[in-house]
């Protein structure tokens, strides 16, 4: 198989949002775009997927072998060989896509955050340098722009945390700080047990308003003349936003199953953000 289909597939088959606002790109940069996302979904999975500390951590380093082998024009996997038809041409710097293996990484080590400023690093590795990768592959003229992908990134990252509580309880994992858990009177345990109390809804309200103002901060940051190229990123933060309506709508039940958009509000989200970006 092709190695840029597979990179459509690997997209594709996720379920993504992202997907949508990959659509709308030129094909060098929807190619390059879904190279860089299958590349962070094998190695999200990687850390996901397995049981073995040291199974996974191996799995990583041989990533981080991959990225040299990409670089040096040697890739072996099918996404390898994907992001080494892009990297040059949209700039890509190694050190950057090897910091979001460090935050994967990250995942196999710490299961708490004591505050947000600690989470931030996490979120910054794993989120903000994907939102600095996909920004170099949309294009860009004011740098400006950068501090927009960083921050909107940290924004989609927030939203996953709250949307995704119950299913990383059950990895054994608490993204949401533990400081703010304390003031609002939710214990690890509550979290870990799936317990919906009127503490954690109060907790979630703070989460989603946190996560509201990081979208409107980046938003505030991108520059007019980089709109139009920054388009994907506008229809994305338009269904994750709609996403965080629905969370907030249904009482902030995500302790269960995540909360998902069905297609067709993902559709017609994405066909009103590209309209009015």
């Amino acid at each position: 198989m092709n190695p840029h289909e597979y990179c459509r597939r690997r997209t594709a088959a996720s379920g993504s949002s992202f997907y949508y606002g990959f659509l709308c790109l030129s094909a060098p940069r929807r190619r390059a775009i879904m190279a860089l996302y299958a590349f962070c979904r094998e190695v999200d999975d990687i850390v996901d997927e397995s049981n073995d500390k040291d199974t996974a951590r191996a799995a990583l380093d041989e990533w981080r072998a991959e990225l040299d082998r990409v670089y040096a024009g040697t890739p072996q996997h099918p996404v390898g060989r994907a992001l080494a038809d892009v990297v040059d041409a949209f700039d890509l710097p190694q050190e950057q896509l090897l910091e979001i293996v460090d935050g994967m990484e990250m995942d196999l080590d710490q299961h708490r955050y004591a505050d947000f400023n600690a989470l931030r690093l996490y979120c910054y590795r794993v989120a903000s340098v994907v939102g600095l990768l996909s920004a170099e592959i949309f294009g860009y003229r004011e740098r400006a722009t950068l501090r927009y992908a960083s921050d909107l990134g940290l924004a989609f990252q927030l939203t996953n945390i709250i949307r995704d509580v119950g299913d990383d309880a059950r990895r054994g994992r608490i993204y949401v700080p533990l400081d703010e858990l304390a003031r609002f009177g939710v214990s690890e345990d509550d979290i870990l047990a799936g317990r919906h109390t009127p503490a954690f809804t109060a907790l979630m309200t703070f989460q989603c308003e946190r996560a509201r103002e990081t979208y409107v901060r980046a938003l505030a940051e991108l520059p007019a003349t980089d709109r139009r190229a920054q388009r994907p990123g506008l229809i994305m933060a338009a269904i994750y936003r709609r996403l965080l309506d629905e969370i907030e709508a249904g009482g902030y039940h995500v302790l269960g199953t995540p909360p998902r958009l069905p297609t067709r509000i993902k559709l017609s989200v994405a066909v009103g953000a590209w309209w009015h970006g």
